[in-house]
């Protein structure tokens, strides 16, 4: 069995001590750092600022994600890419030109995600499947953490999973994602799951004890 790609959400991150907390999360063996980035007309909400994603950056040993939930994306491609994230995420529903938004995160060097959307087809992104790295299917409606996660987005999980092997692209799911749901949609093709305070934060249970045991169950 393929093992989950584990990126916790440093949204839920304790800023007070986010140095450690970024040191706790690599001893507990992450795969991806993931920031969320919202400029409060995208979505009604605000992000992390550029300084924490900076820092982030320059503490991890891992690849670091930044999940760009505003508009016109493609104006800050660059911007992000130099302060040394690895993955960008944006959102074609915020994009006029998607195409030249994935262009310029790939010619900087960086591997490119799309974030869709509960309301969004298939349909409406199947052309920039052949082009991406990752796509990340918000299994709620994003800008805001502690939602009840939607099943009806698992239709569109499925068909994203058939053909993720034609076109080599990494599924992603976020929002919402608690240990039940790890499990229910790693079984239909979902390889990888921002982690906030459903599985990971604010836990009795350490990071170190929470990754084993996600990892774990790659093994069963």
């Amino acid at each position: 069995m393929k093992k989950k790609i584990l990126c916790p959400s440093m949204m839920c991150a304790d800023f007070s001590m986010l140095k450690d907390e970024v040191a706790a999360l690599q001893a507990a063996k992450i795969d991806i750092f993931h920031l969320d980035v919202m400029d409060g007309r995208f979505v009604p909400n605000f992000g992390m600022g550029l300084q924490d994603i900076e820092a982030i950056c320059k503490w991890s040993e891992t690849l670091v994600d930044v999940h760009l939930m505003i508009e016109a994306p493609g104006a800050y491609v660059e911007k992000f890419a130099d302060i040394g994230v690895d993955i960008i995420y944006f959102h074609p529903e915020a994009d006029r030109h998607p195409t030249r938004t994935i262009n310029k995160i790939k010619q900087k060097g960086k591997q490119a995600g799309i974030a869709i959307n509960p309301g969004t087809s298939v349909a409406m992104i199947e052309e920039l499947l052949p082009l991406i790295d990752y796509v990340m299917v918000m299994t709620v409606d994003p800008g805001f953490s502690g939602q009840a996660y939607l099943t009806h987005v698992e239709g569109k999980i499925k068909q994203l999973a058939a053909v993720k092997e034609r076109y080599f692209y990494q599924l992603m799911a976020d929002g919402a994602i608690s240990p039940a749901v790890m499990t229910r949609l790693s079984a239909l093709g979902v390889d990888g799951f921002v982690l906030g305070t459903s599985a990971l934060f604010g836990k009795e249970e350490s990071y170190q004890e929470l990754i084993s045991i996600y990892k774990e169950e790659d093994q069963a």
